[in-house]
């Protein structure tokens, strides 16, 4: 992959109102105008530099919006207050009634229940199916089909979508291809690979402290100036409008993403290693081991590894419930939804963030109760976490010392 991406939000800078390094936060949710015509204008979409009220947009959330365009390289951007906001909009923007999206069957539970339980409201229906089988994709396709959507790489079970091969297969049959890169900021430039609109939840890794909900939509300019639209824009309409002094937050810590993206790879791929050594039942992307093993390296960046996320199966919740409790009190990360943190997030897909899929449909999938999503975080000493899990799984039964292959 060619696309430097990180290169390119580093070459943003923008200056203070006062000449600070940082841009000044508009805290404001109304605009002055010096004439009428004017906010005329710019009610009608005819005016550029000038702002009208922040449910629109704000100067603060255009600032992030042109980072998240140079992370995928997309000709524009469009900020939300949360990564559900963003899925949304983009759903209600392309899709009409009686309309049909074509989608990953292994997705984030919320994205699961808006697209299996609330658009049927609006009569929209969704095909969930294996985006791995692209045979089983395009069978999919109807005349009503307004969108493929997948997550590149999927939650919670890992799954690499090809996502070069479905952006063919969308342009073949002239629908857009939607891809939530949520869980490989920097490992795959999406858009760079074909998607049309690439989605983020900014909560988890490019924020990377925790400590606020966000979401983007990267895609083309006339896409998302069709979202802001004042008078059929989703995302203008719906109102989930990001926080100006949240955005001017992102934007400091989106600096570093680069940086945090590497070690968050390098850690994750050095516990997959040494956990499937020790015969445990590890998903990671970066392990030949996983079917979509020669997908991902074709389609990543190299420099930014395989990702942080991997997942492990201890065969049953009570199993799983009792480790993570335990790894929480040795101070190895905390028993939490979510990803992207700087310590090691641990959860039960199952009875969590997937809790919305039902039983008999994730038994069907292949997710097991015992099932642990692990959102590796950025310690110094990953060896040493190594131990002390190992350690953790040594007391719980789930090793035996014998199994042991490091000291």
């Amino acid at each position: 992959m060619d696309y430097k991406a990180s290169e390119h939000i580093q070459d943003l800078q923008y200056f203070g109102e006062f000449g600070g390094v940082n841009p000044s936060i508009s805290d404001s949710s109304t605009y002055t105008f010096l004439s009428a015509k004017t906010m005329f204008d710019t009610f009608e979409g005819n005016t550029e530099g000038c702002y009208l009220y922040s449910r629109h947009s704000s100067p603060s959330n255009l600032y992030l919006g042109e980072a998240m365009a140079q992370l995928e390289g997309t000709e524009s951007a469009n900020v939300f207050a949360s990564g559900m906001g963003a899925i949304s909009a983009v759903v209600f923007q392309l899709c009409d009634t009686n309309d049909h999206i074509v989608c990953s069957r292994t997705i984030y539970g919320g994205t699961y229940a808006f697209l299996k339980n609330f658009v049927k409201k609006f009569n929209i229906s969704t095909s969930f199916i294996d985006i791995t089988d692209l045979d089983i994709v395009e069978q999919s396709i109807t005349p009503k089909t307004k969108m493929i959507y997948c997550e590149a790489i999927s939650n919670p079970l890992l799954e690499v979508a090809d996502i070069a091969a479905l952006s063919k297969l969308a342009k073949k049959h002239g629908i857009p291809l939607v891809v939530d890169n949520t869980f490989s900021p920097l490992n795959i430039n999406a858009a760079q690979l074909g998607a049309d609109i690439v989605i983020h939840s900014l909560t988890k890794f490019i924020n990377g402290s925790s400590d606020c909900v966000a979401g983007a939509v990267c895609a083309s300019s006339d896409f998302c100036l069709s979202l802001k639209d004042v008078n059929n824009g989703a995302g203008m309409l719906m109102g989930s409008t990001l926080d100006s002094l949240r955005a001017a937050s992102i934007l400091k810590n989106m600096r570093t993403l680069h940086i945090r993206i590497k070690k968050h790879s390098e850690n994750a791929l050095y516990l997959a290693q040494q956990f499937e050594k020790d015969g445990l039942k590890v998903v990671y992307p970066g392990l030949e081991s996983h079917p979509g093993h020669n997908v991902m390296k074709s389609q990543m960046n190299p420099e930014y590894g395989f990702g942080g996320l991997l997942t492990l199966d201890v065969g049953s919740v009570d199993q799983a419930n009792a480790l993570m409790e335990l790894m929480q009190t040795q101070k190895l990360g905390y028993l939490a939804v979510s990803l992207g943190f700087y310590k090691t997030l641990f959860s039960a897909s199952g009875t969590s963030t997937s809790s919305e899929i039902p039983m008999e449909e994730q038994e069907a999938l292949g997710l097991s109760q015992g099932l642990i999503r692990f959102s590796i975080g950025l310690d110094n000493n990953i060896h040493q976490t190594y131990l002390a899990m190992r350690a953790c799984m040594e007391k719980m039964g789930i090793l035996s010392p014998s199994t042991s292959t490091i000291d």
